[in-house]
């Protein structure tokens, strides 16, 4: 039985390290499904040859991604929508990685190296908390907030990313080509590396994202790619009395 379908050319480079022959696309599969699609192994094929690389990131990086959040994905393909916008490694690093922000970029003076997360959580429902009511029929995903406390003068910041469904044909990008809203001139999306639209200089930031978020108002602000990845920051609110740990 063939387990992967599409069957890839192996493109040798002159530096290739296996030009004396390598595993199946089947073997492969067998291999990290066994694994559970370990995103740093597949990350490490990735770097053998561009073959491997391939592979990797139109068979493994998609198993990955079905295996890390598999309604999510069944929703992102349902009614005959596109593949996945972007790629599919893009999309694996989206799920598992917090870009954090570097001085000067994305969010002005904040520095927060981004990292490794163990386990996300996306919600569409979330998702439409970020969105201009006239846009509320696209579908978003958001992730829960990645917490990064006592950041200074900063205060306590929550980093969130998500993915639109068909971003493509989506409301929101129709509306921004219209507004003729113009890309950020330096910064791109960290992980498709496509141009970035900032939707609070589009006047696209909703009220309802702040509370959804947990944080102060008119604190939050979100970019979205041409491939439809969303990356965002918000200050967060101070936890109130009732809702703190209770001393032991």
């Amino acid at each position: 039985m063939v387990l992967v379908v599409k069957q890839h050319r192996c493109t040798h480079s002159a530096t290739c390290s296996c030009t004396k022959g390598h595993l199946s696309e089947d073997a492969l599969f067998l291999v990290f499904r066994h694994m559970n699609w370990n995103p740093r192994l597949i990350a490490n094929l990735s770097c053998v040859c561009k073959w491997f690389d391939e592979v990797a990131k139109q068979v493994l990086w998609k198993e990955f991604c079905h295996a890390r959040a598999p309604k999510m994905m069944l929703d992102l393909h349902s009614d005959g929508s596109h593949i996945v916008d972007g790629n599919w490694k893009a999309l694996g690093k989206l799920l598992i990685y917090c870009n954090g922000c570097t001085k000067g970029g994305l969010f002005g003076n904040v520095h927060v190296p981004g990292h490794f997360v163990f386990r996300t959580r996306f919600s569409r429902t979330a998702g439409k908390s970020f969105l201009p009511m006239q846009c509320r029929m696209d579908v978003l995903y958001v992730s829960d907030p990645c917490e990064h406390l006592d950041q200074g003068e900063e205060g306590d910041l929550g980093f969130f990313r998500g993915i639109f469904k068909s971003f493509a044909t989506s409301r929101v990008k129709k509306i921004l080509i219209e507004k003729r809203a113009r890309f950020h001139p330096k910064e791109v999306c960290p992980y498709c590396k496509a141009k970035l639209w900032n939707m609070l200089h589009a006047d696209m930031m909703p009220a309802s994202a702040s509370a959804r978020l947990g944080a102060y108002d008119d604190s939050v602000e979100y970019f979205v790619c041409l491939n439809g990845h969303v990356i965002g920051l918000g200050t967060l609110l101070p936890l109130s009395d009732s809702e703190e740990a209770p001393e032991e």
